[in-house]
């Protein structure tokens, strides 16, 4: 359970996961500056109190976006993110994306989703054994295709309207999916660092979003709160004791 007191365990917690490691000064955006309380060996360490503020924040705003049925997209293609990403999509099925950010994602839906069906449709036709009729070269041919669709669309293909929320790992990293996400007006709520310009996201969750540690632990409060929502939601709120 996140607290948002901030006790000495807290900030052990934060601190073991890394959570609080910037970069060195000289790459602070200085916008940034009002995040940072200390530092240690020139890396700029963040206040525990405003990482625990602004996550509370983004944790409520993804828990109203699930109560009201709204989907979540995930993204994010570096190699530190994906065990997260993995993790969020296991436990709650978000579409996703962790390898490359296809332009026009969000900002031409409808050209891109009859894409994704097109890989749909092929992966189908494969399964139920419609591809065997074809010469050896043409299904090798049909299987390179397949992989490429996969890794391209398999995140997005339960995806069958605009997300209500963006959810980024590193915005700076990202600076596509951000740009189309306000082209659309979808809210962004992105992990970023002392690197990245807090003013730019709508609900900026600040920790160090280079480290697998610490987006791990990230998406770990993410889980925890929206699966303690769905509890709240399945059994209603406990009855006021006297």
């Amino acid at each position: 359970m996140l607290q948002t007191e901030i006790t000495r365990e807290t900030i052990l917690e934060l601190a073991e996961a890394g959570v609080l490691y910037g970069h060195k000064k000289s790459k602070t955006h200085p916008k940034m500056r009002p995040f940072i309380g200390a530092q240690r060996n020139e890396i700029e360490l963040l206040k525990p109190e405003l990482i625990v503020k602004k996550l509370q924040k983004a944790l409520e705003f993804l828990k109203r976006t699930r109560e009201e049925g709204g989907d979540i997209l995930l993204v994010g293609t570096h190699a530190a993110a994906h065990e997260a990403v993995d993790k969020l999509v296991q436990a709650f099925g978000f579409p996703y994306v962790n390898t490359r950010w296809l332009g026009g994602t969000l900002t031409n839906w409808n050209s891109l989703k009859s894409r994704v069906k097109h890989y749909l449709d092929l992966k189908e036709k494969k399964e139920k054994g419609e591809l065997s009729k074809y010469t050896k070269k043409e299904q090798v041919d049909f299987a390179k295709e397949l992989e490429k669709l996969r890794q391209k669309f398999d995140g997005l293909k339960g995806m069958i309207k605009l997300p209500k929320v963006l959810l980024v790992i590193d915005p700076k990293v990202h600076e596509t999916a951000v740009r189309e996400a306000k082209r659309v007006h979808i809210p962004v709520i992105a992990l970023m660092d002392t690197n990245d310009d807090p003013t730019n996201i709508e609900i900026p969750i600040i920790g160090n979003d280079h480290s697998k540690a610490s987006i791990n632990w990230v998406a770990e409060k993410i889980i925890e709160a929206l699966q303690t929502a769905k509890i709240e939601e399945h059994e209603g709120p406990h009855p006021k004791t006297s």
